[in-house]
């Protein structure tokens, strides 16, 4: 005899379900849950796929219509959502003493400047508190986010995506990196327009969203500038650099220009109008976050405001 298949469905889909069932209506629903009508809707329906059975009839006149069976399981489903709120009610308890686990993502450029000093202060308040990193970039942050892997995510704003809340740090306003004998660090300057750069080659950050970012910034001065080296690392691109292989634009600030092997780079400011990134931690939106996280955010909010 074959066992039963476990049901994949999401709590997220059993409450979309729940509230068009009860309102009547996807546009309700939606508009009550504050997301998308296109949101509801998918959901509903990767729910009756996962159950291989119809929920919900659509009719333009009376909105929507449980089949027998979408009443059977909604009534069994009320008892179900009300016990999950008590599961999460237990689950807030615990996390507000202040004791477990707490999971953070982290940005792969941002985590060597300002996490290992989050982590230092935020172990020293709470000892109890067992914290844990996953570092990655911003698509794969968003995603550990979803599937519930990491509470917490420090990130860049590049793009926002919908279901999660995004709470600004502060701006990091990027900056050109050159070798010591470019003629405009010889001249003694220590600013720049980016156009003086047009005519050198250029060594890429190459991070999805970080290079678009760093790549729209030159085109805003009137140039596409040409890619010498490309580099996912961000020490690799420094030392490309100070090689004289070409400027780069970044944005998190050592606190000496030497890089890995002994050489030094050159900082100059930038007098361009160009747009700063920004720096945010991101969480889902609409769930309530544990003492854990919400302390953490708040020494954050400390930390990068005097940064």
């Amino acid at each position: 005899m074959t066992a039963p298949k476990d049901p994949s469905f999401t709590l997220v889909q059993l409450r979309y379900f729940a509230a068009a069932a009860e309102l009547g209506s996807m546009t309700a629903a939606a508009k009550t849950l504050m997301v998308s009508q296109s949101a509801v809707s998918t959901a509903i329906a990767q729910l009756e796929k996962e159950l291989g059975v119809q929920l919900l009839i659509r009719q333009h006149a009376r909105g929507l219509v449980l089949t027998t069976a979408g009443r059977n399981f909604f009534q069994e489903l009320r008892g179900f959502l009300a016990h999950s709120i008590e599961l999460a009610d237990s689950a807030a308890r615990l996390g507000n003493a202040l004791i477990g686990d707490l999971t953070i993502g982290c940005f792969s450029t941002i985590a060597p400047f300002g996490l290992p000093k989050l982590l230092g202060e935020y172990e020293q308040r709470f000892p109890q508190v067992r914290m844990n990193v996953v570092e990655g970039e911003h698509e794969s942050l968003t995603r550990l986010l979803r599937d519930g892997e990491c509470e917490l995510a420090l990130m860049y704003g590049f793009e926002r995506n919908e279901g999660i809340t995004y709470q600004p740090l502060r701006l990091a306003k990027p900056y050109v990196i050159v070798s010591p004998t470019h003629p405009v660090v010889l001249e003694g300057r220590r600013e720049a327009s980016l156009s003086e750069f047009a005519n050198d080659p250029m060594v890429l950050l190459d991070l999805p969203h970080s290079r678009e970012y760093f790549l729209s910034l030159p085109r805003r001065a009137g140039f596409t500038p040409q890619i010498r080296f490309r580099s996912t690392g961000y020490e690799t691109v420094r030392s490309l650099v100070a090689h004289g292989f070409g400027f780069s634009i970044l944005n998190q600030r050592p606190e000496h220009n030497l890089t890995y092997d002994g050489h030094e780079v050159a900082v100059l400011e930038l007098t361009d109008d160009v747009p700063a990134l920004e720096l945010v931690i991101a969480h889902l939106s609409g769930i309530r976050l544990t003492g854990r996280a919400a302390a953490f955010i708040e020494l954050c909010k400390r930390d990068f405001a005097q940064s």
